[in-house]
């Protein structure tokens, strides 16, 4: 319960917006050794408090200049909108800071001074930190019922974002380095520099700006700047096939979608052999919500947006519930 209050007092006593100079005072001037993680968007760093905050620590983001913000919004309501979020695997935004502040820089061999915008987001700090930084050992570094609660936790997040608000919000950033995990390693959907929320009547949107890592953002989007909660689910499926095998998703310039990835899990996962070979302990049920999350993760990473499942499908199945669209049968290795 002294976490629960903790939680709720970080969140009443911290002011909502704060000012640059305690960004830098907190995390040590953005000081390397405070580096918790990285992303496309930013750079998250240890934030210590000081004593009249308990010597307490939160999670500072350090959005890149010149982060993306759709068009039409202003920065304090994106992050107002993301504070309003409370979900239980949705991490908690605490604070955010945006200030611009003057900057002497060299142009053209003469020193000018400029505005540059300093932009970050404050979350609850969760000390187990992201989910690459324990992903990829061995499928023994964290137990299978540990991986599966991981793999329903996300999806319960994204079920949340996708179903659960005024319009869906879609993410378009799910890759490991953007789920924290907590002491008990229940997983929290963080990150949502690019994030867009549509109203009730839009499903798709375009951009010319496309942004991500390799191997997550699904073909529509990569090649055709197209948006829709079925970017997320292509996202989703990488990471649920990453979570299950423990085998990393290694994209390259040449195969941008993680296509022998993807071509790999089918042939060496297609089996209870298999399977068994990887997990040895696996009991009849957990081999059973193996075989569900290979059978999901393969249809989530259809080239084609429209045979990928829901998000309500996949809960489904992950719940064991019997849902027609998995019982198809899949051509995700067609390019």
């Amino acid at each position: 319960m002294a976490s629960l209050q903790s939680q709720q007092s970080l969140a009443s006593t911290l002011p909502m917006n704060l000012p640059a100079t305690f960004m830098k005072e907190i995390t040590s001037d953005f000081a390397s050794e405070r580096e918790l993680g990285r992303s496309v968007f930013g750079i998250v760093y240890k934030g210590v408090l000081p004593e009249t905050e308990g010597n307490r620590m939160i999670a500072v983001k350090r959005l890149a200049e010149n982060s993306p913000v759709p068009a039409g919004k202003t920065f304090e309501t994106e992050v107002t909108n993301l504070m309003a979020l409370k979900h239980r695997n949705v991490v908690e935004l605490v604070s955010f800071c945006h200030e611009a502040q003057k900057k002497v820089v060299q142009h053209n061999g003469r020193y000018v001074i400029v505005d540059v915008i300093e932009s970050c987001l404050c979350y609850k700090y969760l000390p187990q930190g992201s989910l690459d930084k324990h992903l990829y050992a061995d499928t023994t570094s964290i137990n299978w019922d540990t991986r599966f609660k991981i793999i329903k936790g996300i999806c319960q997040g994204l079920h949340f974002l996708h179903k659960e608000l005024d319009g869906p919000l879609v993410h378009m950033n799910l890759v490991p380095s953007s789920i924290w995990l907590d002491d008990n390693w229940v997983p929290k959907i963080a990150d949502f520099g690019l994030s867009r929320l549509f109203g009730q009547e839009q499903t798709r949107m375009y951009t010319i700006n496309v942004k991500g890592y390799n191997g997550y953002m699904a073909p529509e989007y990569l090649y055709r700047g197209e948006i829709s909660t079925m970017s997320d689910i292509y996202s989703l499926g990488m990471l649920i096939l990453e979570i299950t095998t423990g085998e990393k998703n290694c994209a390259v310039s040449e195969d941008r979608s993680a296509r022998k990835f993807v071509d790999n899990v089918h042939q060496n996962w297609k089996t209870n052999e298999q399977i068994i070979h990887k997990y040895p302990s696996l009991d009849p049920n957990g081999l059973q919500q193996v075989n569900a999350c290979i059978v999901i993760g393969l249809k989530c990473v259809e080239a084609d947006r429209n045979k990928r499942p829901s998000i309500v499908d996949i809960v489904d199945k992950l719940n064991g519930k019997r849902v027609p669209i998995f019982d198809q049968a899949s051509t995700s290795q067609q390019p």
